[in-house]
Order: C-alpha cells, then structure tokens, then sequence
C-alpha cells in the first residue's frame, strides 16, 4: 500500500511540475516543455527562454520550498511534542524575516554600494542572517518550552515572540528608505519568483545539505517521540539532539524565508497530511514523504497564484493560507474531540 503511495505522489509530482512550467500568462504545450527540458530544439525560441530562464527556477524553489518548509514544522512538531507547531507559528518565520531585514534595510544606511557588489555574497549573507533569526528564537522557545508544558500557552508565546520581532521590523521600515522599505514589504508576500539561478547556487546545496542531515536525524527524532527518558536509554544525548535539529530546522525554515519570503502555513499543514496519508508517526516514512508531498502542494500554491486571476499574480501566502488553514482547523477540532470523547 505503502508503495503505491509513493508512486501516486512520485507522479504527481512530476505532472505538477510540468503543468507549473506548461501554464501562465503565456501557455506552452506539454510536449514542447518537456522538449525543452530534454535539450531538444523548441518550435519557438521565446519558449525556451520564458521556461529556462523564469519558469523553471520558479519551480525549483517551490520545490525546494515546500519540501524544507515541511520538514522544518516536522521537526519541530516532534521537538516540542506540539502539532500545531510550525515555523510561522511559533515565530521562527518572524526572526528569520528579522534576520533578513536587518541585512536589507539597514543596507542603506551602511554600505549600499558594497552590498549591491558582493553578488553571492549578499545570498549568503541574506541566508546566514535568516537561519541566525531563526535559530534564536527557535532556541528561546526550546528553553520556554521546558518550563511551560501548556501547548496554548506556547503558542501564545511564540505569537508574542513573532509581535515583537515585527515591532522591531516596523521600526527599522522607519529609518529606511522608500524603495527599500517596498521591496521588503513586497518580499513579505511571499514568492517563488523572484529566485535567480544564480541564488539557487546558494539555495541548492544549502537546503539539501539540510535535508539530508534531517533524513540523518530520523531515528533520533523517533526516539524523542517516545520522550527523554526513552531516548536517553538508548544511548541518545538529547541536548546534542536538540542542537542538531535546530540547527537543521533553522537553516530550512531561514533559508527559504531569505529568498521567498515568510511562507505561511505548509510547515504546519504538510506533516499532518502525511501523517494521515500513510497513518504513521515513524520519521523514516513522514520525512521523505513530507519532502515529496511539500513539493506537490507549493507547485500547487504557485499555480493558483498564477491562475486564479488573469493578469495578475496573487500573493502566495493568501494560497498558502488559504490551503493550510483548512488543515489546522482540522488538527485543532480533532484534538478537541479527543479531549471531550477520551477513548
């Protein structure tokens, strides 16, 4: 069952992803993308350059996007035993956008020139400063988390912690300049768009890097599933646990947040999905299948975004949001049930 599971999402994937570089605001057949994509010689020149230099590295970072984003709100739905965790909601989104700012909008108060030269550089730096962001305010909440248990008050925890971020946002937007302070609020949209193939040369490696070192912690984070007692006696040292998946996370959710903005709602709504899908809890299942399934529904949110008005292109977080509230509303209803009908 398992197995044709994988294949159902393996193909989908697949036709997701050609529908993505076959729509838009100008339509090309699915032949001639996947022509293009073979190396083959286009009926039209203006086709190959509209996929290979905008529609393709679109899809690429949507598919990186969903996939680091769901895995992030995996791990960190584990690590705090919470399952309405994710990197919006407990605020990690808001320090990594923090982190981003800081480098942005302060840019035109310190070296402008410079920054603008530096070209690969300022990618790195913009993805250093987001997974810093997020890392800090992961880690306050880990060390919140060990003295509150109460799941509501966490969260209501993490809202504060991302209120105050924004306010410090709101007053570095002050002192900056009106162009920037646009582009950084068109950035808070959210979008696959704007990533270059020269950025995916930083994006690439660093979320698969991190991936891969998810996929690592697998039986890690089963262990910690089971509670700190248990994975301490099979050999586990659960601070160094700790510290590499925040690492991991933080990285994943900050690297994403740097190029496309703070993206609401996957990392919380793609685990639970597959949870439900393949009716497991084991990691060695959930990551390659969050992985997979993140990948569908970004490509999915990006279509939308495209398609849902005509000339025009929607914010992704209002596709996002409206895909992901669904899902947590369900997760929320279903624990509330649980409490009120205890099996």
């Amino acid at each position: 069952m398992r197995g044709l599971l994988w294949g159902l999402l393996i193909v989908a994937l697949l036709l997701i992803f050609l529908l993505d570089l076959a729509l838009g605001s100008v339509s090309i057949p699915v032949d001639e993308v996947v022509n293009i994509l073979l190396g083959k010689q286009p009926e039209k020149i203006t086709h190959a350059n509209i996929i290979l230099k905008f529609r393709l590295p679109k899809a690429v970072t949507a598919i990186l996007a969903g996939a680091a984003l769901g895995v992030s709100g995996l791990q960190m739905q584990t690590l705090f035993k919470n399952p309405l965790a994710g990197p919006f909601v407990l605020g990690i989104s808001s320090g990594a956008s923090l982190g981003v700012a800081l480098v942005v909008l302060t840019a035109s108060v310190t070296t402008p020139t410079l920054l603008n030269n530096l070209g690969i550089i300022t990618d790195f730096a913009l993805v250093i400063a987001a997974s810093v962001g997020a890392g800090s305010v992961l880690g306050v909440m880990l060390v919140v988390s060990r003295r509150v248990r109460d799941t509501m008050t966490l969260l209501i925890l993490g809202l504060l912690f991302g209120y105050a971020t924004s306010g410090i946002v709101s007053i570095l937007l002050q002192f900056s300049t009106r162009e920037r302070m646009q582009n950084y609020i068109m950035w808070t949209f959210g979008s696959f768009a704007g990533v270059t193939w020269k950025q995916l040369i930083v994006l690439i490696p660093v979320i698969l890097l991190s991936l891969l070192m998810a996929l690592w912690q697998s039986k890690s984070l089963n262990a910690l599933l089971l509670g700190e007692s248990y994975a301490k006696s099979v050999g586990l040292t659960v601070q160094k646990t700790r510290f590499s998946i925040i690492t991991s996370a933080s990285i994943l959710a900050g690297g994403i947040t740097a190029f496309c903005g703070p993206i609401a709602f996957l990392g919380v709504a793609i685990p639970h999905l597959c949870r439900s899908l393949f009716n497991t809890s084991d990691h060695r299942i959930l990551i390659p299948s969050v992985i997979i399934l993140g990948a569908i529904l970004a490509l999915i949110a990006d279509l939308f975004s495209q398609l849902a008005v005509s000339q025009m292109v929607l914010p992704l977080n209002a596709i996002t949001a409206l895909i992901g509230t669904p899902v947590v509303t369900w997760v929320i209803l279903r624990r509330n049930s649980r409490k009120s009908f205890p099996s």
